[in-house]
C-alpha cells in the first residue's frame, strides 16, 4: 500500500507542477519529497567500446529553461534555439556558425524551418516568422503556449499549442487556414510532441490514446484510430496519452502511449497492424527492421516492425531519465539525464559505445543526421556525434 500511495502522489506531482514548463519528473519528486523516494538511477556500467565515437563539433544557444528544444536540419545547415530568444545558424559539417540573431522575446520550442523562412513558438502563444538572416516576416497569436517546432507542408505551417489544438498557417502571410480541436480528457501530460508531416498529411498523437491523420491543406481527419484505451477507476490511472512524436517508414506509422501500448498502423488507413503493451513518456525510434521504445523506467525495447514480436531489451540504463531513441546505422542511440549519449547495438541492444555532452540533461530526443548524429541539452549545447 505505501508503494502504491508514492506511485500515486509521485504521478500528482509530475501533472501538476509541470503546468510551469517541461521538465523531467525526477526534478519535482526530489524536490518536495527527496531522493530517497525517487528511482535510484542505475551507475553506468563499465564499458569497453567496440567503436570510436567523436564530437564532430559543438555550439551553444544557450540554456533551454524548462522547455525543449529541437534544432533542425536544412540545406547542410543546422539551426538552433534558446529560451532566450538566440538563434544560431551552423554549418552541418563544420560547425562554423554562419549567423546569429535574436528573435527579442522568449520561444519555447524547437526550430521549424524549409530552409527558407524559420518559426518559433512563445510561451504566450505567439508563432513567430523570420528570415534566414533575422528579419521578422509576420506574427500569429493563437490561444495557448506553443511547446514545440511549428512544421511546414504544402507551404502550410502546421502548429500545435499547449491546448492541444493544432492550427494550419499559410507560410507567407500566417494567415489563419484551419483549425483541428478535440475533447480532452480531465488530466493528461504536459508534452512537447508536435505533428509529424508526410505526403500532404500531418499526423498527430493525443490524450486518451489516439493517433490522427489530418489534411495538411485543410485539416480535415483523413483517419483516426486508438494506440491504447484507458484503463483503471480513477482518472490518474485512466491517463493513457501518446507520448512524444509518431514516427513512419513511409508505409506505417507507429506511436507510443503513457500507460498504454505501442502500436503500427497502415499510414494510409489508419488499420492496427499490431500493438504491444509498454508504457512510455520518452518516446519511440524506427528503421528499417525494428521499433525501439524507451520505456518509462528508461529501459530501450526493440519490437520487430511487421509483427510486434519482441526482439531485446536493455535495461542497465534505469531510471536514468533517457531520450527517445533513434536509430543511426547499425546502431540504436539514446541520451540521458546527464548528458552522457549511449550506442547500443541495433541486433541485441548491447553497448557498444558511450560518449559525454556538457552534462546536462538531454530531454529531446536525438536526431539522425548524415554521418552521425545531433544532439541539443538542456544547457543549450549542439553537439554533433560521428562514429569514426
Amino acid at each position: 500500500m505505501k508503494s502504491l500511495f508514492f506511485r500515486r502522489i509521485w504521478l500528482i506531482v509530475w501533472l501538476v507542477f509541470a503546468i510551469s514548463g517541461c521538465t523531467t519528473v525526477g526534478d519535482y519528486y526530489d524536490k518536495w519529497f527527496g531522493s530517497s523516494n525517487r528511482l535510484k538511477p542505475a551507475e553506468l556500467v563499465a564499458l569497453k567500446p567496440s567503436i570510436s565515437l567523436k564530437v564532430n563539433w559543438q555550439g551553444n544557444v544557450g540554456g533551454a529553461d524548462n522547455f525543449v528544444f529541437t534544432p533542425a536540419v536544412s540545406d547542410a545547415s543546422v539551426y538552433a534555439a534558446g529560451a532566450a530568444g538566440q538563434v544560431a545558424r551552423f554549418d552541418a559539417s563544420s560547425g562554423k556558425q554562419l549567423s546569429r540573431f535574436e528573435t527579442k522575446t522568449r520561444i519555447s520550442g524547437g526550430v521549424g524551418t524549409d530552409g527558407k523562412t524559420l518559426l518559433f513558438g512563445t510561451p504566450r502563444g505567439e508563432v513567430l516568422a523570420f528570415d534566414i538572416n533575422g528579419k521578422p516576416l509576420w506574427k500569429v497569436q493563437l490561444a495557448s503556449e506553443v511547446l514545440s517546432a511549428p512544421r511546414i507542408e504544402q507551404d502550410i505551417v502546421v502548429v500545435r499549442s499547449g491546448d492541444s489544438r493544432i492550427v494550419g498557417l499559410d507560410l507567407a502571410t500566417g494567415a489563419r487556414k484551419w483549425t483541428y480541436q478535440r475533447a480532452m480528457p480531465p488530466l493528461t501530460v504536459r508534452t512537447h510532441a508536435g505533428v509529424a508531416p508526410y505526403g500532404g498529411a500531418v499526423f498527430a498523437g493525443y490524450p486518451g490514446g489516439r493517433l490522427v491523420a489530418l489534411s495538411s491543406l485543410n485539416g480535415n481527419v483523413g483517419w483516426e484510430s486508438t494506440v491504447a484505451l484507458p484503463k483503471g477507476a480513477t482518472e490518474l490511472e485512466r491517463v493513457a496519452d501518446v507520448a512524444g512524436l509518431p514516427v513512419m517508414d513511409g508505409k506505417q506509422i507507429c506511436a507510443v502511449a503513457y500507460q498504454g501500448r505501442v502500436a503500427c498502423f497502415d499510414m494510409f488507413k489508419g488499420s492496427t497492424l499490431w500493438a504491444r503493451d509498454i508504457s512510455s513518456v520518452a518516446g519511440l525510434g524506427i528503421d528499417g527492421r525494428s521499433v525501439y521504445v524507451s520505456d518509462d523506467k528508461s529501459a530501450v525495447v526493440a519490437f520487430d516492425k511487421n509483427t510486434g514480436s519482441s526482439l531485446w531489451k536493455q535495461d542497465k540504463l534505469y531510471g536514468r531519465s533517457i531520450s527517445g531513441p533513434v536509430a543511426s546505422g547499425p546502431y540504436v542511440v539514446v541520451a540521458d539525464f546527464q548528458g552522457y549519449v549511449h550506442y547500443l547495438s541495433r541486433e541485441d541492444g548491447s553497448f557498444v559505445a558511450r560518449i559525454a555532452t556538457d552534462g546536462s540533461p538531454v530531454i529531446a530526443q536525438p536526431m539522425a543526421i548524415a554521418g552521425g548524429i545531433l544532439i541539443q541539452t538542456r544547457n543549450g549545447g549542439i553537439f554533433s556525434i560521428t562514429v569514426q
